[in-house]
């Protein structure tokens, strides 16, 4: 679904990220490790378009991001569902509306009972109606769940998704990650918990990836 061959990107004329292989197929579930500051958030957004390389190639869904325009980068992201690190929320509206977002910014009418099978899915059913600056850092973060796949996307790119909550909630929030994975979604999460990879290892075949010295490397048994 999402390949990146010999990728490479800098900022400012440093080099961060080079000669990057990464093939993320249907079904699979990665885990990104690597130091603060290393390009995990940075290889997220390759993969989704956010950002393009100053080398290499990114196919998404089988189609070159090189010269693809920007409604069909727009139509590609449908079917790639993103959690943010800053899980920013519009404060004037509901939990419900808020998670509804994807479906008002193309234009298509809201699926109510679909939004409500999913906010009951991430135990929200009851917070529907409460405003983001309500919400616990727990429930913000399952609510940017339910926001990330509301469209039924094939793949979910997760940034630090358990960076801001307690372990009891970390395991919650990985159990609906994995939960989703066997349901057929593809899952990448960018994180620096060992200890939350540790424990998805032994609920789901997971590949564990480095970002060191530049590169992307297999973690292998050193976790």
């Amino acid at each position: 679904m999402i390949r990146l061959a010999n990728v490479a990107h800098d900022y400012g004329g440093r080099a961060l990220l080079t000669g990057i292989d990464l093939h993320i197929a249907p079904g699979a579930f990665h885990f990104l490790t690597g130091p603060s500051g290393a390009g995990k958030s940075t290889l997220l957004k390759l993969c989704y378009g956010e950002l393009r390389p100053v080398q290499g190639e990114i196919e998404l869904f089988g189609q070159s991001l090189r010269g693809m325009s920007r409604d069909g980068l727009a139509d590609m992201r449908r079917r790639v569902g993103v959690i943010h690190q800053d899980c920013q929320f519009l404060d004037h509206l509901t939990l419900a509306e808020n998670v509804a977002l994807p479906f008002v910014a193309t234009g298509r009418p809201v699926p109510q009972t679909d939004l409500r099978e999913l906010l009951a899915w991430v135990g929200l059913a009851g917070q529907a109606e409460s405003l983001p600056p309500t919400l616990s850092g727990g429930e913000r973060q399952r609510a940017a769940l339910a926001r990330a796949v509301i469209m039924s996307p094939e793949v979910v790119l997760a940034d630090e998704p358990t960076g801001n909550v307690d372990p009891e909630m970390s395991q919650r929030l990985l159990s609906l990650l994995v939960e989703l994975n066997r349901m057929g979604t593809a899952v990448m999460i960018a994180t620096h918990d060992l200890a939350l990879i540790r424990n998805a290892k032994a609920q789901v075949s997971a590949r564990v990836l480095r970002i060191q010295d530049r590169t992307l490397q297999s973690a292998g048994a050193d976790l």
